[in-house]
C-alpha cells in the first residue's frame, strides 16, 4: 500500500499548550493508527513554530535570549507525546539547523523564479496572529482573533512574495482537486477569498526591530517573516532539499490546521510551493475551535484549559473520547469540565465500562471462551474515518455498546445459564466476540482502552473497571 504523510500545524511556543491544540493532534494520531491499522507505512510530522515578534517579545519577558526560551517550551509541547499518547515519528523545531538552511534554500528559489521584490509599506499587523491586516478583517478597528491587543502600524522597507501572481493558478488547482480542503465549507471560503483578489505578501522583517528568525539570504538587515519560515517545516521535516530520495518518497502531505489558518495552509503555502515548483500538498484538513461555555479560549480570558491537567485527573483515553466523540471534527466545540464529566459518566463508565465488566464477569463465571477469528472495519466505519468523520465513526461503536446491552436485556443470559447453559455459553461468546468488535474499531481512538478490551477477553478475565463513575 502507498505510503502516507501528514502533518499538524506547528504550535507558536509563547504560552502552555492548550486543549484547542490537543484536538488538533489527536485527530492527526487517530488517522495515523487508522492508515497503519490497514498497512500504511506513516509518516507523522510534529514540532514547534519557534521564530517571530511574539516569542521575541516573551522570552525578554521572561528575562531569557530567544533560543533558551523556546527550548524549555519545545519541552513541553514535546510531553504531548506521552501525556495524549500520541504516535509521531517526527518532532521537527523550526530552530533546527537542517531547518533553517531549507528554509534559505526556499527563500532562494522563490527569488530565482522572480516571486520575491522588496518596498516601502505600511500596515496594520496584529501581533497575536503574526498576520497583516487589512479593515475589511477588522471588527471596531481591531482583530476579531485578538480584539484586545491593539494593532500595529507598521513602516519599514520589506521583501515580498509575488501572491497575486498565483490567484489563477489556485483557482485551477482548486477546480482539479474538489476535495483538496475538508470540508467544503471551508473549501468554499478559500476559493472566494482568492476570487476577490490576492495582494502580495509581506516575508521578512527588520533585524534590527526584531533579529529572532531565520536571516534572509544575501541580507543580513532583514530576518525571514515567521509564517515563510514555519510552513517550510512540512517540506525540510522530510529531507528536503538535501534528501531528493527521502522527499520524493513521502511528498505530498495531508495536513491538519485549525480554521484561522486556512488562509496560510491551502492559498500561501500552495502559492509557495508552486513557485520553487514543488506538488502542492495532498489534503488540508480544518478543525474548528474549542470554545469554553461558548466564548473562543484565550489566556486574556483566562479560560485556557491545559489538557495535561485534564489528563491527570480522568486518564488520557477520556480526553480522546470527548475530543473525538463529543466535539463536531469541523465545528467549533465547548469544553467545560461539566460537560466532559456527562459525557465521560454517559459514555464510559455507564455505557462501555459497564459493558464490558457484564460480559466479562459472565464469561469468568461460567467459564465461556472466545476463540477469535479474522476481523475488519466496518464499511460504514472506513467511510467516516476516511472523510475524517471522527464524531460519526465513535457514535457507530458506541451504537454497538448500545445494541450489545439491549441484547443481554433481552436474552438474559445470566438467568438462562439456570435452565439452558449451552444456549447461555452461545449468548456470552456471541457477546465477547462483540466486545473485541468494539475493542477493534476503537483502537484509533482510545488505544490502551482498546488493547484493555482485547487482553480480558483473550484472558477471560478484567482485573478493574476501566471507567470509573465521576461524582459531581
Amino acid at each position: 500500500m502507498p505510503r502516507i504523510y501528514l502533518t499538524t500545524t506547528l504550535p507558536y511556543v509563547n504560552a502552555e499548550p492548550h486543549i484547542g491544540f490537543a484536538l488538533e493532534i489527536i485527530q492527526a494520531d487517530v488517522m495515523a493508527r487508522y492508515w497503519r491499522s490497514l498497512g500504511r507505512e506513516v509518516f507523522f510530522n510534529f514540532g514547534t513554530d519557534e521564530h517571530g515578534q511574539k516569542i521575541y517579545e516573551k522570552a525578554l519577558e521572561a528575562g531569557m535570549d530567544p533560543k533558551s526560551y523556546t527550548d524549555m517550551y519545545a519541552k513541553k509541547f514535546d510531553r504531548l507525546k506521552l501525556a495524549l499518547d500520541l504516535t509521531y515519528n517526527n518532532f521537527i523545531r523550526t530552530t533546527d539547523g537542517h531547518h533553517i538552511l531549507a528554509a534559505q534554500e526556499f527563500w532562494r528559489r522563490c527569488d530565482a523564479a522572480g516571486d520575491i521584490y522588496k518596498k516601502n509599506y505600511q500596515i496594520k499587523y496584529c501581533i497575536g496572529c503574526e498576520l497583516e491586516k487589512t479593515d475589511s478583517e477588522l471588527a471596531d478597528g481591531r482583530c476579531p482573533l485578538h480584539p484586545k491587543k491593539e494593532l500595529a502600524i507598521r513602516k519599514e522597507e520589506n521583501y515580498f512574495f509575488k501572491f497575486s501572481r498565483y490567484q489563477k493558478k489556485l483557482l485551477e488547482f482548486y477546480k482539479e482537486r474538489p476535495d483538496f480542503v475538508v470540508p467544503d465549507f471551508r473549501f468554499n471560503e478559500i476559493k472566494r477569498f482568492v476570487e476577490s483578489g490576492l495582494e502580495d505578501f509581506s516575508i521578512s522583517r527588520l533585524a534590527s526591530k526584531m533579529p529572532w528568525g531565520v536571516a534572509v539570504p544575501g541580507d543580513p538587515e532583514q530576518v525571514m517573516y515567521v509564517w515563510f519560515d514555519a510552513l517550510v517545516n512540512y517540506i525540510s521535516a522530510i529531507g528536503w532539499p538535501a534528501d531528493a530520495d527521502k522527499f520524493n518518497s513521502w511528498w505530498p502531505v495531508v495536513q491538519f490546521a485549525g480554521k484561522d489558518n486556512l488562509r496560510q495552509q491551502s492559498a500561501m503555502w500552495q502559492a509557495m510551493l508552486m513557485s520553487v515548483g514543488l506538488p502542492p500538498s495532498k489534503q488540508i484538513v480544518i478543525h474548528g475551535f474549542i470554545t469554553s461555555s461558548g466564548q473562543k479560549m484565550s489566556k486574556s480570558l483566562g479560560n485556557v484549559i491545559n489538557p495535561f491537567e485534564v489528563v491527570d485527573k480522568y486518564g488520557t483515553d477520556a480526553l480522546r473520547y470527548f475530543l473525538t466523540r463529543e466535539i463536531t471534527p469541523f465545528e467549533d466545540g465547548d469544553f467545560t469540565e461539566e460537560r466532559f464529566i456527562e459525557a465521560y459518566n454517559a459514555g464510559l463508565a455507564n455505557g462501555l465500562g459497564n459493558l464490558v465488566s457484564r460480559v466479562l464477569k459472565m464469561a469468568e463465571l461460567y467459564g465461556v471462551r472466545f476463540f477469535p477469528a479474522s476481523i475488519s472495519y466496518s464499511a460504514d466505519f472506513v467511510s467516516f474515518v476516511d472523510n475524517y468523520q471522527f464524531s460519526k465513526a465513535t457514535d457507530l461503536i458506541w451504537g454497538l455498546v448500545s445494541r450489545a446491552d439491549k441484547y443481554i436485556q433481552e436474552t438474559m443470559p445470566f438467568k438462562l445459564f439456570k435452565t439452558n447453559p449451552e444456549k447461555a455459553a452461545e449468548i456470552v461468546e456471541g457477546l465477547l466476540a462483540e466486545l473485541r468488535n468494539i475493542a477493534y474499531h476503537l483502537a484509533p481512538f482510545m488505544p490502551e482502552t482498546s488493547a484493555k478490551i482485547l487482553e480480558a477477553v483473550k484472558n477471560n478475565k478484567i482485573s478493574a473497571p476501566l471507567f470509573r463513575r465521576i461524582e459531581s
